[in-house]
């Protein structure tokens, strides 16, 4: 335990994704260990974990059922090739995840990140109305502030400037709705807010501006995490459904984050009501335990491609890793501990008592907003004048010192904890936040 328990003597060769590097590696936080609930650091301390890591280990750390599958696999297949071959869990796990997706999502795409995922949506998007007879429709439409990846397509669509600044055009013909996020109208809202569902008509601006027989489809997170957690305000996402039916549109919803219980549903599109053509996910599926992903479709779509000679490869597109034999038994381990222990509904129990802890913030010093639905969260913070970012910075690190992990993005205190939080968690997460923001930090 003592050598597991030792700082790397030389962190430079590490190009870290999405961190501060240099500030990072003066001060080191390094995670050696995890169960259950908790992280240890490399120096002996336990660190509650109020994000499920990066919003992806919704069953807990180092679950056994998880552990031992993956160890039985890597025993049994390692590997089998994903192209014109396959291996049995593949399909036992397709078919497990049609039974909790929304109905008529009937077919799976294995991919390897959220990012592939979306990348694979928006190409079934543009390739499905070519095979139907409609190649004039190649436009893909965002949102303003959403978040779909890193990959190529993923920050064409995505609507967060840093995000996208540095990578020059992107690709084309893509446009944005406006985001919904209305500070004024919707502060310290409880779930779903009051105002903003018609900003939804906007759609109907953008189909007005490039005609509905250029645009292939609409993707948007149902609730928008990685920019601050936006939560859906009442009516929006239906109208986003209705306005896509009408002119042929399909939509996507990007479930990497709201997928595999963390609203209290299997899937955002079941909690809200509302349901796409398509749904990507990852994170959640395999506990974040090893890289997977899946892109759930209609049998309407499938089945469009399913055309021409039996011979011939019907969409040109997949990955080394795709349906890989070890993730494959990681995620099916990871839906027979979601079903044992009730975690894809746990959300819808703990709610409220995690929106009574959350909203008890409201009075802490600097405070500016609160937002949540199942178990997520966000506090927004006013920023501190000439430094954008430093206030909530400063609250990771001060969480951090304190045994908790927040995650940050601007200003805003994102929260996503695993789904198998007790409420003494809970109380515990949200007394060293109160502890942490009195500090007038």
């Amino acid at each position: 335990m003592s050598n597991r328990l030792n700082a790397p003597n030389d962190l430079r060769a590490f190009w870290m994704p999405f961190t501060a590097n240099r500030q990072f590696k003066k001060e080191p936080r390094l995670f050696v260990g995890a169960k259950d609930m908790y992280y240890t650091t490399h120096d002996g301390r336990q660190v509650l974990d109020g994000t499920a890591g990066l919003w992806c280990v919704n069953a807990g750390h180092c679950r056994p059922k998880i552990t031992e599958a993956i160890r039985e696999q890597a025993g049994e297949l390692d590997y089998a090739p994903a192209f014109q071959l396959g291996h049995p869990k593949a399909f036992e796990l397709a078919n497990r995840l049609v039974d909790i997706a929304p109905e008529g999502m009937n077919h799976v795409l294995y991919t390897n990140s959220g990012s592939e995922s979306v990348e694979t949506a928006l190409k079934v998007a543009l390739a499905y109305h070519r095979v139907k007879g409609n190649g004039s429709r190649f436009r893909l439409i965002g949102r303003e502030r959403g978040y779909h990846g890193v990959n190529f397509g993923g920050i064409s669509v995505g609507g967060i400037v840093a995000n996208r600044k540095m990578f020059g055009t992107l690709l084309t013909g893509v446009d944005h709705m406006p985001h919904t996020h209305q500070p004024g109208k919707n502060n310290f809202s409880r779930g779903e807010p009051e105002h903003g569902g018609d900003i939804a008509s906007e759609l109907e601006r953008i189909v007005t501006l490039h005609d509905a027989s250029t645009i292939a489809a609409v993707i948007v997170e149902p609730v928008a995490g990685s920019t601050g957690v936006l939560i859906p305000p009442k009516g929006y996402l239906q109208k986003l459904r209705e306005i896509c039916t009408r002119h042929g549109i399909l939509l996507i919803f990007d479930e990497v984050i709201t997928g595999f219980g963390r609203l209290g549903a299997p899937f955002a599109a079941q909690y809200y009501d509302v349901k796409p053509d398509m749904i990507t996910t990852a994170k959640g599926l395999t506990n974040g335990v090893i890289p997977m992903g899946a892109v759930f479709v209609t049998s309407e779509i499938h089945d469009a491609f399913m055309n021409g000679p039996e011979h011939m490869i019907e969409f040109f597109h997949g990955y080394t890793y795709s349906g890989n034999p070890i993730a494959s038994a990681a995620a099916l381990a990871t839906l027979d501990t979601y079903k044992e222990e009730g975690l894809l509904t746990r959300a819808a129990e703990l709610s409220d008592y995690w929106a009574d802890a959350l909203h008890s913030l409201k009075d802490c010093p600097n405070v500016i907003d609160i937002r949540n639905t199942g178990l997520i969260g966000a506090i927004e913070l006013d920023p501190i004048a000439g430094e954008p970012t430093k206030r909530a910075f400063t609250a990771f690190l001060k969480a951090y010192e304190s045994g908790l992990l927040i995650r940050t993005t601007g200003d805003i205190i994102a929260l996503s904890p695993p789904l198998i939080i007790e409420k003494h968690h809970i109380d515990e997460l949200f007394g060293k936040l109160r502890s942490i923001l009195q500090n007038n930090i």
